[in-house]
């Protein structure tokens, strides 16, 4: 892996055909000096954009991306720096661009995420045929298949040429045992090769499972510098082995990260995620 900086300010939506990781953000939901933590998977003329939080149009607009450009979408879950901007892309892209983008979901998260999070917003904006809008009205789908081999829940799709991986996650609430009776939630593997936790807490299986199942180049792991809560500490983080820290890259990490650099280094952690980089994969 290279990282490779962005030129003029400007991202682009395409490239050579490389897998490229690009962080829109690396803050966590309540960040004032980083944009929240949302990843853009770029390869060849192919995109995916994994999350799409509150900032997360602004810190486009600020790149040079409009909300229609986005073609493809992964929501891993529906906390509003995963979901806050996702209201006006669907807006946008029916009312503007008068084209649909395409999301990877399953059904049980589809009625969750426009139930309890969307409907609200966008249902009720017309009518056709008599009835209120759906989420078909506003997105293709691509409805990810369960991969029967993993030991939790893993779906399989593929966005173009990149090939996604979702697992079930253990991140709500606080006190959950396991992913099974946790809320809805998902990390991703990227072309078998890199791991994007999103959000989670520590969990030990989740990443030893996978890690040793696809050796993995890097890891991007949900990162908080205090114990407790729905995210993995620094501290439950250092228990994993040097070889898996020193390919792991912390993100989702609060304002004051310059305090804490010192302990990511003496810990061995491949560092912390920056935004507004290319994460290059030839």
């Amino acid at each position: 892996m290279k990282i490779k900086t962005m030129k003029n300010r400007k991202a682009s939506l395409k490239n050579k055909g490389a897998l490229e990781l690009f962080f829109i953000g690396v803050g966590n939901a309540f960040t004032k000096l980083q944009y929240q933590t949302n990843l853009l998977i770029i390869k060849g003329n192919d995109h995916l954009l994994i999350d799409c939080g509150t900032r997360c149009p602004q810190a486009m607009t600020d790149l040079g991306i409009h909300v229609t450009d986005i073609r493809n979408l992964l929501i891993t879950h529906s906390h509003a720096d995963h979901i806050g901007g996702l209201e006006e892309v669907a807006i946008m892209g029916r009312y503007a661009a008068h084209r649909k983008p395409v999301m990877v979901i399953n059904d049980t998260y589809q009625h969750f995420l426009w139930e309890m999070s969307l409907r609200g917003g966008c249902g009720h904006n017309e009518r056709t045929a008599h009835k209120i809008l759906t989420f078909e009205d506003f997105f293709d789908v691509i409805r990810p298949q369960r991969l029967p081999e993993y030991p939790r829940e893993t779906l399989g799709a593929r966005v173009g040429n990149i090939d996604i991986k979702m697992m079930r996650t253990m991140h709500i609430p606080d006190l959950s045992p396991d992913w099974k009776s946790s809320f809805w939630s998902c990390g991703v593997i990227i072309d078998n090769r890199v791991f994007f936790t999103s959000d989670t807490r520590y969990d030990e299986d989740l990443v030893l499972f996978y890690e040793k199942k696809f050796e993995l180049e890097a890891i991007f792991h949900d990162c908080q510098f205090s114990i407790g809560g729905v995210h993995a500490g620094i501290e439950e983080l250092n228990q994993f082995p040097a070889d898996i820290k020193k390919k792991m890259y912390l993100s989702h990490y609060p304002d004051n990260w310059t305090q804490f650099e010192g302990k990511v280094k003496k810990y061995g952690f491949a560092g912390l995620a920056k935004q507004h980089v290319y994460y290059v994969f030839n």
